[in-house]
This record gives structure tokens, sequence and C-alpha cells, in this order.
């Protein structure tokens, strides 16, 4: 399944749609008192999820075309959001930083999260060294505590596109990351999540990156130095990843900042990174004096 959250005509907050090749449903409509957030169905578990898939297989129902749908984050109250660096070695290398035997984790603060086609807002004086980052995401479905590498993508429930913006000059001048990937409106997520039983292998993914019509990324997620598995496997040691956690995995290379010239997020730019068989997530870009 492949879901989203909808603003819909009327409303104010974002609404959870299941989409299709026909368009999209919200969740509510189909069965009585249905989830209207992502967080609500996946804390419901297997039986409400699957009930979801039950009454959309038989909806005949209209649907909202996706070309009308403004988009919600695809997550909006995750209970965390970890991020992993340096998880593929092209980009370690470009930024000229050194991929670790265990792996660089740090968080993200909610107020970052953002659309689809939403508009990033900073300030000159902020950076004028803004990057972006394609990343996998990945969603926890059922709380994940010391679990095994090879049970580790049972307790997926689901995939989604993440841009990891990045104030660069911040980042190199302060001992952690967070602060640098998470001023407002730095960490789009969406527009879809697609359930993890139509992504039989997160290892074999295309993942890229557009900037102002030029491809700057271009790689597969098996590329990474530690795969999904195995990072859901290391951040579940001692600590329970409750549902609705988003992972954030690493972007490959081809950041903008390590180019010579730089290539970077300016005023009126308009990025857009991408997974094959997930989505293409698009960013608009305003910097203020």
């Amino acid at each position: 399944m492949r879901f989203a959250h909808v603003v819909l005509p009327g409303d104010d907050s974002p609404t959870l749609a299941l989409v299709d090749g026909s368009g999209a449903i919200p969740v509510p409509t189909l069965l009585p008192d249905g989830p209207r957030t992502l967080e609500q169905l996946i804390a419901a578990g297997d039986t409400l999820q699957e009930a979801v898939r039950d009454a959309a297989s038989r909806h005949t129902g209209e649907r909202i075309a996706i070309a009308d749908v403004v988009f919600g984050p695809a997550v909006l109250t995750p209970p965390t959001i970890m991020a992993v660096g340096l998880n593929y070695s092209a980009h370690a290398g470009e930024l000229n930083l050194k991929s670790d035997d265990t792996p660089t984790v740090f968080t993200l603060w909610p107020n970052s999260i953002a659309a689809h086609e939403a508009t990033v807002t900073w300030s000159r004086s902020l950076s004028e060294a803004v990057d972006y980052e394609a990343e996998l995401g990945v969603i926890i479905g059922r709380p994940a505590r010391d679990v095994s590498e090879e049970d580790a993508l049972d307790y997926v429930f689901g995939y989604t596109v993440v841009n990891d913006i990045t104030a660069r000059n911040v980042q190199y001048s302060e001992a952690q990351w967070s602060r640098a990937k998470s001023f407002d409106g730095f960490t789009p997520v969406g527009p879809y999540v697609v359930t993890a039983d139509e992504i039989p292998d997160p290892q074999d993914l295309h993942i890229w990156t557009v900037l102002d019509g030029h491809t700057m990324q271009d790689a597969s997620t098996g590329t990474m130095v530690r795969s999904v598995a195995k990072l859901i496997a290391h951040l579940s040691h001692g600590i329970t990843l409750l549902p609705g956690t988003l992972i954030s995995t690493g972007s490959p290379g081809g950041s903008g900042y390590s180019r010579t010239p730089q290539v970077l997020m300016r005023d009126r730019s308009t990025v857009t990174v991408g997974i094959d068989g997930i989505g293409e997530l698009t960013t608009h870009c305003r910097m203020t004096d």
C-alpha cells in the first residue's frame, strides 16, 4: 500500500489517504472511525492495517486526482527522527570525514519536518552553504529493541523519501550535527510512504537528486556502508525504537558543497530528491537578507 497525508478542501490539517494509480482515497472514508494519520494507523497494528487494505480493495467511489492534492509531510509526529551520517563511502570521502566502524547517529528536530512542494526559507546571515542530501527513510512499525540483523526488516512499516537539508557552515562549526540539519523546514519527507511488503529489498533502490534541472546525485541504496537491517539492529541495541520512528539512512555521493565550483541551494532553487518505487519529493527555496 501507498499512503500520504493530504490536505482536503475545507480542512486545515492533513488527513491520511491511501494512494493508488487512480488517485487518493481518504482513509477515514474507508472505515468507520478510520485513522486520520499514519501514526494512528501504525499504532493500531496489523488488524486495522489489514482492514484498510480490504476496504480499499472493495472501494468503488471517487478518488481525488493526485494533481489536485496538496500534500502534508509523510510523517507528522514521529516519536523521534534518527539520522545516520556517512553511510555511503563516496559521501564520507567527498566531505573529508571518516566513516567509522559504528554509524554516526544524530537526531533531527520536529520543527524541521516539511511537505512535498513546500518552500523552505532561511536567511543569508544563517547560511549561504545550504546543501541537499537524498536519503531513504525507514518507518518503524512496532516496538523494536535488541533485534537481530536477520529479523530487523520485520519491524519496518514502510519506506519514504527524505531530503536531509544541511547548512554546511553550521555543520562544520559545531561538534554535533543536529542544529545544522534541523532549521525550520530542513527535513522534507514524502510525499508517500510505501509499505514494506512492496519493497522486497531496500538495498536495491535507485536514489537521486535533481537541483535546478541538473542531476547531482545518482546512486543505489546497495552502496550503503551499513544496510537498513544492520542500522535497525544497531540502533535498537539497548534502545526501544517506538512505532512511527523515522530513520534517515544517509546520503550517497554528489553533494553540492563538495563540488568545484560548489553547487548549492540558492534563492528560488528547486530541488527534487527521489527513490524509484517510492516517489519524488520536491522543495522550493527562498533565501532572505
